[in-house]
């Protein structure tokens, strides 16, 4: 059964050096789980600001946004972009993904994904490294593997596994962003996680 999307409000936070829009979720039935999946993203919200210095260096001015990857099958993925500036040539951008059950408000990891004991990361590592081959992106050095809780979000039928500037690439290339389609990895996605709800939307 097709689950209706929810309501996405967005929130502006103004302070000082802090110029942040954020999403607050409304229209969930239980006011628990609405509340436990706008806790989790405004506590990310916070995290990212404290990670870039802005409750410590004075000259760091932050600049926050969000973009809705998927809002669909009671499953929402949202990203957050952190922009951070204290001087230099240039400022830096940190971007986190949560995925939600908008049933339980669970926040799942990459590994909630997939089927208990599945070599998910030997998988996703061998797709993105054809990826890194085919489209020919500049990599510091040969590309070996993800990190078991590496980042992603997730797009209508497709996994997307990103890395943050200066992981694997210079920072011109921008953020390095692999679209892995579910059909794919169909064989190893837990069906009652939220790729098994992409496999069964049509």
């Amino acid at each position: 059964m097709t689950k209706l999307p929810v309501q996405v409000n967005t929130v502006h936070l103004v302070n000082p050096r802090l110029d942040s829009f954020y999403p607050v979720i409304r229209g969930i039935t239980d006011k628990e789980v609405e509340k436990k999946i706008n806790d989790t993203i405004l506590r990310m919200v916070y995290d990212l600001m404290r990670q870039q210095g802005y409750f410590e260096d004075k000259n760091t001015t932050i600049t926050a946004s969000y973009e809705i990857k998927n809002n669909q099958r009671g499953i929402l993925s949202l990203s957050l972009l952190n922009y951070a500036f204290s001087g230099g040539a240039h400022g830096l951008t940190i971007i986190k993904s949560p995925t939600f059950s908008v049933e339980t408000g669970k926040l799942y990891t990459l590994k909630d994904l997939f089927k208990p004991g599945a070599d998910y990361v030997a998988r996703l590592s061998q797709l993105v490294k054809a990826q890194i081959i085919a489209r020919d992106v500049p990599v510091f050095e040969e590309f070996t593997q993800i990190k078991p809780d590496q980042d992603y979000y997730i797009a209508d039928k497709a996994l997307v596994i990103y890395f943050q500037l200066y992981d694997i690439t210079p920072y011109a290339y921008g953020f390095p962003y692999f679209p892995i389609s579910v059909y794919d990895i169909q064989d190893i996605i837990d069906e009652e996680g939220p790729l098994g709800a992409m496999l069964g939307s049509f």
